[in-house]
């Protein structure tokens, strides 16, 4: 693994624990269920509320409301919200938290800490160009955010197949849950962001908004999440999609929307880490510039499959190299 691909998984590791509200959510969330009596003991059928909600998961974004909502705002602002708008807010506030602190933390680190290391200086992109991303960026981000909010919507009426406690099943058969997750999301996702440049009407109207950032000195970590909204929401839509083939666990399901997030802040960084069967940067790059390569989310199995894979040469990454 290069030193770059290296610092990208550091980042990643400390930004999901430590920044993001489902890192520390999830440990806090997976403590509380470990230590559910019932789940070790019995199994037992998911209950309902009088109102058609499954109880295990009302409990469950309740608490994750509560934790979010009590540390950022005042109680009088949130607590008189139907939960849907509770779920809604903490999605928004930490979605504009997230965004903002990984994107600001990596740009810092590649563009003036590392500056002409990873990026030669005429590659690096323009205070102009990181401003319109991050503009449109916060226009889209309350219907990002409803995306997520939709999905636990569903999640708690009992209509998907995602589960709420580890004793639906054994360690094995969750794991196998998980990959069949990711194998159906990486496929849904490619034809999805291969529809959107091969169906002229949605790539003009709704893809072509994110595709104006078509050169290295264009893109940066700001440039994921600059894109139309229901764009965003459509390539978002396969993780709500398997839910309802796949059972994953309500903290899985919330986690990989997560490295969903965090994944499109780290492709759109034009450095190529350079980690076999990862869709790193170095392949996003040349999606950005060629339109008909790399379609993929976070392999390249899809493209290598269906014949659109396009390898970084070797002279793309000889400049970080160069540098040292």
């Amino acid at each position: 693994m290069s030193e770059i691909g290296s610092i990208q998984h550091v980042l990643f590791f400390h930004t999901s624990h430590f920044i993001t509200p489902y890192g520390w959510i999830g440990c806090l969330a997976l403590l509380r269920t470990l230590s559910h009596k019932k789940m070790m003991t019995t199994k037992t059928s998911p209950r309902k509320h009088k109102n058609g909600f499954l109880t295990q998961f009302v409990d469950e974004t309740t608490f994750y409301n509560r934790i979010v909502l009590s540390h950022l705002l005042p109680a009088n602002l949130w607590e008189p919200l139907p939960r849907f708008l509770q779920t809604w807010l903490r999605s928004y506030l930490t979605g504009n938290l997230f965004y903002f602190i990984s994107a600001f933390l990596w740009c810092f680190y590649i563009y003036y800490l590392k500056r002409n290391v990873y990026i030669p200086e005429d590659s690096i992109p323009t205070r102009k160009a990181m401003i319109q991303q991050i503009q449109v960026a916060v226009k889209g981000m309350p219907w990002y955010t409803l995306f997520p909010t939709v999905s636990e919507y569903m999640i708690e009426r009992g209509w998907t197949k995602c589960y709420s406690t580890l004793d639906q099943f054994n360690w094995f058969l969750c794991f196998a849950y998980i990959v069949l997750y990711l194998v159906i999301v990486e496929f849904s996702m490619y034809w999805v962001h291969k529809g959107l440049h091969g169906i002229n009407f949605l790539y003009k109207h709704l893809h072509a908004t994110h595709h104006i950032y078509n050169k290295q000195n264009t893109l940066s970590p700001f440039a994921g999440f600059a894109s139309h909204p229901l764009d965003g929401i459509l390539q978002a839509a396969p993780h709500v999609i398997a839910l309802f083939i796949v059972p994953v666990h309500l903290i899985t399901h919330m986690s990989l929307l997560f490295l969903g997030g965090l994944w499109a802040t780290c492709i759109h960084d034009c450095i190529h880490g350079n980690i076999w069967l990862i869709m790193g940067a170095g392949y996003h790059t040349i999606h950005h510039t060629t339109y008909k390569h790399n379609y993929g989310q976070y392999t390249i199995c899809m493209d290598w499959m269906f014949g659109t894979l396009e390898v970084p040469i070797a002279k793309d990454d000889s400049f970080c190299e160069k540098a040292k």
